[in-house]
């Protein structure tokens, strides 16, 4: 059953630290059965109920699952690994466009913000018991916020959007609550969510973003939560369009109590308008985060939503970092008001080269789909085959299985730092890969 590892400890703490270890060292692999309750405590000497908490903290954890008689088995993708082990080793000469990092040619140089803003720290330091939010970013994201419409509300700093997310997730819910996201979605908050305890439930998507039918069968059966993405769906490139926002704001009508939280990771590096779902139910937050247009190690995102769960998530942070960093605040201040960044220009480039390689592809039979962002999202019949076959060809590409829950199989490009020179050649290895299909759904 556990092949050569042995689960030890005599506390539940120790018990399930030891199948987390297992499971991080891939010891114990995803499907693998643990012994039944009442016979691993026999083996280890403790009482049946210390193994029964162990196994409780582990599937709260998202690591393992029980079903009925079953028993309880390590969870196909566990919380513990994340989903980067489903992550493509790119052999030398091999080009990568499976990270889904942002082109560093159109990121801004950092010295001088940075410079600006420690000048300024050395003026003014900051010290214990001051405001959480530099004034002027305070200031500047609500007023880029109003602009898109975003309903009023305080507004907060959290380290990026998965932070955010995570805090608002942990101010509404508890363990075994169901979260309603998007599938194929995002890979890290798909292992978010179980790793907090949560139950995720799928729910379909197209170019216009996620489907109304799927959210109102995802709502009825008592999902508490809906996270979606505004623009720049990863992995499809998803953006929500004025039609879709209205009838997923009518599902949202239907369900008040939903804890709504949106996503505009897409901010400055898309040129679609907002469709914020904001302000339909009673609870909801909106995240921006700067990583995609100013560089993936400024880690910033600004949460604003209404009073009671901006409250939550500021008395949390409170308790536990405290505060972003003013200085890595004042920075970014620097970063928008310095024009150092041409959002315009920035989201054109990545559109140029999505709509480069979708046609591209599209000219020799094989399906492709990016609305805006920086990645296009292929749906193949074979998703490890097309992923070995690519990298056979010279191109590592994304695995769907990243992104995944139960929706068909797909490849993620990122196009970031494709040349035009490039696209042919992708075009080619691509339809060779995956071979020309008929026009299909990829939820």
């Amino acid at each position: 059953m556990l092949g050569e590892y042995r689960i030890e400890g005599r506390r539940a703490a120790d018990i399930a630290a030891s199948v987390e270890r297992a499971v991080g060292s891939g010891e114990l692999e995803p499907g693998q059965t643990l012994p039944p309750m009442r016979e691993l405590a026999e083996e280890l000497g403790v009482n049946a109920n210390t193994v029964a908490a162990a196994y409780r903290t582990l599937r709260e954890r998202g690591v393992i699952e029980t079903a009925g008689r079953r028993g309880s088995r390590v969870r196909p993708k566990p919380a513990t690994t994340g989903r980067d082990h489903l992550r493509v080793d790119v052999p030398e000469g091999v080009r990568d466009v499976a990270d889904g990092n942002p082109d560093p040619a159109l990121l801004p140089a950092l010295a001088e913000a940075f410079a600006a803003a420690a000048r300024q720290s050395d003026r003014h330091p900051v010290q214990y018991g001051e405001d959480a939010v530099e004034p002027e970013l305070g200031r500047l994201a609500r007023s880029g916020l109003d602009a898109d419409g975003v309903p009023a509300g305080p507004v907060v700093v959290t380290s990026g959007s998965l932070d955010a997310i995570e805090r608002v997730l942990m101010a509404h819910l508890k363990p075994g609550d169901a979260v309603a996201v998007e599938d194929p979605g995002w890979g890290s908050l798909l292992d978010l969510a179980p790793a907090l305890g949560l139950r995720t439930v799928g729910v379909g998507v197209d170019d216009e973003g996620p489907l109304p039918d799927d959210v109102r069968r995802a709502l009825t059966a008592g999902a508490r939560a809906l996270i979606v993405t505004d623009r720049a769906q990863n992995p499809t490139g998803a953006a929500i369009t004025a039609p879709r926002a209205r009838a997923l704001r009518s599902v949202l009508g239907e369900h008040p109590e939903t804890l709504l939280i949106e996503d505009d990771h897409g901010h400055r590096i898309v040129d679609l308008p907002l469709y914020s779902l904001a302000g339909v139910t009673h609870s909801w937050a909106f995240v921006r985060s700067v990583a995609k247009a100013y560089g993936p190690d400024l880690r910033l995102a600004v949460l604003t939503g209404d009073p009671v769960t901006v409250d939550r998530v500021h008395g949390r942070q409170r308790l536990g970092p405290g505060w972003v960093s003013r200085l890595l605040q004042k920075a970014v201040v620097h970063l928008w008001t310095s024009g150092t960044v041409d959002a315009g220009a920035v989201a054109a480039s990545y559109g140029r080269r999505r709509d480069a390689l979708i046609g591209a592809l599209k000219a020799r039979g094989v399906e492709a789909h990016g609305r805006s962002g920086m990645n296009v999202w292929i749906p193949v019949p074979d998703e490890t085959g097309a992923v070995a076959r690519l990298l056979h060809a010279g191109w590592a590409v994304a695995p769907g299985a990243r992104f995944r829950m139960g929706s068909p199989p797909g490849v993620r490009i990122t196009v970031s730092t494709l040349r035009s020179e490039d696209i042919e050649p992708l075009a080619d290895a691509v339809a060779s890969a995956v071979g020309p299909a008929p026009a299909r759904r990829y939820v």
